[in-house]
């Protein structure tokens, strides 16, 4: 990895992350979702057909379909779901969150009240990025906040066979209603539109190539979507406490994911940068995404070697990291300073391939730098806000003149009226 000094680079040279032209992609994604729309379960067969090498049998799995699944898993791995599953719901439990009223003196009475959404989809990538993973991740959120339905859409395997079985298992955990066999831009504007036997949902959710996130671009608005995401990020700030082989293990750990993903270690010893740097081309012989792992790399690998820990994290805050490791010897006090990260991993101990999977956070979090104003997935993505006012006739004959005096003011009439209307 190639090792900058601090003080030679501008902000903007911290992390460069390239602007991609999608415009290639952007009319085949339009047709799909349009053809999907119009023409419903025939397009998907029809897309099946031609993108996975043969339709499926069934587009939805049956309980036969699914139990059969789980029957083939080993009784070891379903009990390492299930440790997973209920350490990711117990951290979404934390963010269930109640409405509030208040009563003014005058008798006016405000709040705000939560409903969960009806139904949720979620989409999980098939093929190489194929992830048990991502089915807990996002089922369980929507599980915990309330979603009476939730609708899973995942690649059938080449020839319109069955998926991993280990996904279907995740399904079974997480407490997912429905699986249809369906990938791409196609599942998409299923699961957003809705066909003869996909029920239309209320938000999409979940992670996908290019043609899934144009697709959920495309759809945003007839339908509520989680993000658009782009290549995995990992920034670690070690000092010289930490250990270079774990660090280098660490960053290799995302740059594995996408020959686009991003690892940077910034660190306040030229020496540690320079082990780092060392074990990290020794690690990477022994890969078997090697050929990924070491473009990642080469293209969007970064060492930055900084003054201070203070100057380490505003190089952190300034490119605001998926992922942010903190291998310092006092990561509480250093985490205080932390003003921009998707998910941050505190100590040497504590790798973020443990948020990954086990942890409990959820692991789908902003990426490209929207983690400056954006959140990773959690159960407020699955419920919805609804603000709430009632005026006693004292509280409004006291209100009325000021709206009528802001609605004159705006030159809207009626509104003026309205409340002129109420005037005892």
């Amino acid at each position: 990895m190639r090792i900058y000094d601090f003080n030679a680079l501008r902000e903007e040279d911290f992390l460069s992350r390239r602007i991609e032209d999608y415009a290639e992609y952007e009319g085949a994604v339009r047709a799909i979702v349009s053809e999907v729309r119009e023409e419903g379960d025939a397009a998907l067969r029809r897309f099946a057909e031609r993108f996975d090498g043969g339709a499926p049998a069934r587009q939805e799995l049956s309980a036969e379909d699914r139990a059969a699944a789980c029957a083939r898993v080993s009784e070891s791995y379903i009990k390492m779901l299930k440790r997973a599953a209920a350490n990711i719901r117990e951290f979404h439990e934390m963010q269930r969150r109640e409405g509030f009223v208040y009563t003014r003196a005058d008798g006016t009475v405000l709040g705000q009240k939560f409903t969960p959404i009806e139904r949720a989809g979620i989409y999980v990538p098939g093929g190489t990025a194929s992830y048990p993973s991502t089915v807990l991740m996002n089922a369980i959120p929507a599980k915990v906040a309330g979603v009476k339905e939730i609708v899973m859409a995942t690649p059938p395997a080449k020839g319109g066979g069955m998926p991993r079985d280990e996904i279907i298992a995740a399904a079974e955990i997480a407490g997912v209603d429905r699986i249809f066999l369906m990938g791409g831009a196609g599942a998409i504007a299923a699961l957003a539109y809705g066909t003869e036997s996909v029920p239309r949902v209320d938000k999409i959710t979940g992670p996908g190539n290019i043609y899934v996130a144009l697709a959920k671009k495309l759809v945003f608005g007839s339908v509520g979507i989680d993000m658009v995401a782009g290549p995995s990020e990992i920034l670690v700030i070690a000092d010289e406490s930490a250990d270079a082989a774990t660090v280098a293990a660490d960053l290799l750990s995302q740059a594995e994911h996408d020959k686009l993903a991003c690892a940077v270690l910034v660190t306040t010893s030229r020496a540690l940068a320079e082990k780092v740097s060392e074990e990290v081309e020794r690690q990477l012989r022994l890969l078997p995404r090697e050929e990924i792992a070491r473009a990642s790399i080469e293209d969007n690998g970064k060492i930055i070697v900084a003054d201070d820990i203070e100057a380490a994290v505003r190089v952190s805050n300034a490119i605001a990291p998926e992922h942010l490791e903190l291998c310092v010897k006092d990561p509480f006090a250093l985490f205080e300073k932390v003003t921009a990260a998707g998910s941050v991993f505190l100590g040497s101990n504590t790798p973020e391939a443990a948020g990954d999977y086990y942890a409990g956070p959820n692991h789908t979090l902003p990426t490209g730098g929207s983690a400056r104003f954006s959140s990773p997935l959690s159960v407020d993505d699955f419920v919805k806000k609804t603000s709430f006012v009632h005026y006693t006739d004292e509280g409004f004959a006291s209100a009325i003149n000021d709206i009528v005096t802001f609605a004159e003011s705006e030159g809207l009439t009626a509104h003026a009226r309205s409340a002129e209307a109420r005037r005892k």
